[in-house]
C-alpha cells in the first residue's frame, strides 16, 4: 500500500509485550514518502528496569533504517519512555532521519497540524515522574498477566483476544484526563498556536 504519511507511536520495543513481529510485517508491506514514529518506540523506562531485546525489535529497526536509506523521510518524535535522546535534539542522522521533540505537519489541503506523543499534554507525567512511574511499573505486571488471562478465556470459549491491561489503562487514563483536563489543555494549545488539529 502506497500512502504520504504513516504515523506509528507507543511500540514499546525493549519490552516483551512490544508487538514487534506485527509491526515488521505492517511497514515491510507499506510505502510511504513520511514514516513518522510518535513516541515510545524505544521504552527506556523499561530497559533502564530489565534488558529486554529480542531479535525481532533489532529487526524493525534495521527496516526503518532500510526505508530511510530507500528515501522514506523518517521522523521520529520522542515521548517520555525515549526521552533518554531528548538532552541531542534536534538530531538529523544521515539525510532521512531527524529526531524531534514536536513536528509541525501541513496535509495536503494544507491544513496545519502539531505532531505530538502527547506526553507535553500530560500533566501527570510533567510533574509527579514518580507517579508516571509507579504507573508504568503496575502497567507492565497487567501486560504480564495478559497471557495467562487470553489462554483461560480460549479454554471457556471466548476466543476473542482481550487486554486487561488496556482496558484498566484506558479506564484509569478517563479519570486522570477528567481531572487534569488533558484535552482542554490540546485544544488550548492548537488554538494559541493555529494549528488545525494534532496528530
Amino acid at each position: 500500500m502506497q500512502y504520504r504519511s504513516v504515523f506509528i507511536s507507543d511500540i514499546h520495543l525493549g519490552t516483551k509485550d512490544a508487538k514487534a513481529k506485527s509491526l515488521l510485517e505492517f511497514i515491510k508491506n507499506v510505502e510511504c514518502e513520511n514514516l513518522f514514529l510518535v513516541g515510545d518506540i524505544i521504552d527506556g523506562w523499561a530497559l533502564k528496569r530489565k534488558i529486554t531485546w529480542f531479535q525481532s525489535h533489532s529487526d524493525v529497526i534495521q527496516k526503518i533504517l532500510r526505508k530511510a536509506r530507500k528515501g522514506t523521510n523518517v521522523i521520529y518524535i520522542l515521548g517520555n519512555h525515549d526521552e533518554f535522546v531528548k538532552p541531542f535534539l534536534p538530531l538529523q542522522l544521515g539525510d532521512n532521519i531527524t529526531i524531534l521533540h514536536e513536528y509541525t505537519y501541513y496535509d495536503l489541503n494544507n491544513q496545519k497540524f502539531l505532531v505530538t506523543h502527547g506526553d507535553i499534554f500530560d500533566t501527570i507525567t510533567l510533574t509527579k515522574k514518580w507517579l508516571a512511574l509507579l504507573g508504568d511499573s503496575a502497567y507492565m505486571f497487567l501486560l504480564s498477566v495478559n497471557k495467562p488471562l487470553n489462554k483461560i478465556r480460549k479454554i471457556v470459549g471466548l476466543k476473542k483476544y482481550w487486554s486487561l491491561s488496556k482496558f484498566v489503562k484506558q479506564n484509569v487514563k478517563k479519570s486522570l484526563m477528567y481531572i487534569c483536563e488533558f484535552e482542554n489543555i490540546m485544544i488550548k494549545i492548537a488554538k494559541k498556536e493555529n494549528f488545525d488539529g494534532i496528530i
